[in-house]
């Protein structure tokens, strides 16, 4: 089912004492794909920047680059963007039936690989800074990857253990969380279950990348939707020869359909935070709020 969305993004870091400059590069413009057409986009600096830029990366994603050399004692990134999405969810069932012992033959032959390539499928193999391919993760995920198993059978799988046998806690770990450290204590966030997710197939010999962008968030029957209570969300591709990337989201266990956004992709979430920078000020505290909004385009004010 077809979908147009509005989205607004705002992220608001209000300091104790005056920064005099400020330089940051923000991943907020969603991908134009296949499925997913991005109608329009823009990115918002206040105060104003004596200087921006446009710049696509080596994945493909579209990020934005701002100076703002005036003090200021608030910036506000703000991005605006409207995208039709039309994506049916992949399943067990309409997936190739490859085996997922079999990929590495796969990862072979140059005809199933000439669509991707050979360098993004295995650099989607390797270990990275954020996910680490560990023995205790390997062992964790080797009940899922019984031989002969349809890879398809074994992303449902992975995506409804995580879901079950971890709890979903905000503020539970940090960017910095291992993926030993959340098995050992089973809490975490979104971004947490797709690093293990990543680490456990990727162990396994299956390409994996991931992927940030945003879900619609549905409220209870006779309650209002939230203003700003979105978020940003992260999930994950697996590759499946056959049918290419395949988007899995472990945190809500199912296939990615047409709820969601998405933004861009990379090997874990250090190659996309949505805003990163560095600011030059006296001061050493600031405050940092984000708001999300993803809504039906025109059931809300676009600001």
């Amino acid at each position: 089912m077809s979908r147009t969305y509005d989205l607004v993004h705002r992220t608001r870091f209000t300091y104790d004492e005056a920064v005099t400059d400020s330089y940051g590069r923000a991943v907020l413009v969603p991908r134009d794909l296949p499925d997913q057409v991005r109608h329009a986009a823009t990115v918002d600096i206040e105060p104003a920047p004596a200087d921006t830029a446009e710049h696509v990366d080596y994945f493909g994603n579209t990020s934005t680059y701002f100076a703002v050399t005036r003090p200021h004692t608030e910036l506000v990134v703000t991005a605006r963007s409207r995208v039709t999405v039309d994506r049916a969810p992949a399943s067990p069932a309409t997936l190739p039936a490859i085996a997922w012992d079999e990929v590495g033959r796969a990862l072979a032959d140059p005809a199933a690989t000439e669509a991707i390539g050979t360098v993004a499928l295995r650099e989607a193999l390797l270990p990275s800074r954020h996910v680490a391919l560990a023995p205790e993760v390997h062992g964790w995920a080797a009940p899922s990857f019984a031989p002969g198993r349809p890879l398809a059978e074994v992303l449902a799988d992975l995506a409804h253990r995580i879901r079950t046998e971890i709890a979903y806690r905000s503020g539970s770990t940090t960017v910095h969380t291992t993926q030993v450290e959340l098995l050992a204590q089973r809490e975490g966030v979104c971004q947490d279950f797709a690093h293990l997710m990543i680490a456990a197939l990727r162990a396994h010999g299956v390409p994996a990348r991931y992927t940030s962008g945003y879900l619609e968030t549905r409220p209870a029957p006779g309650r209002e939707k939230l203003r700003g209570a979105d978020a940003s969300h992260a999930w994950v591709s697996a590759w499946v020869p056959g049918a290419g990337w395949v988007e899995v989201d472990p945190t809500n266990d199912c296939f990615v359909d047409e709820r969601y956004v998405v933004l861009g992709w990379g090997r874990d979430y250090g190659d996309l935070p949505p805003l990163r920078g560095v600011i030059f000020t006296e001061g050493s505290g600031s405050t940092l709020r984000v708001e999300v909004d993803l809504v039906p385009a025109g059931s809300e004010p676009f600001v």
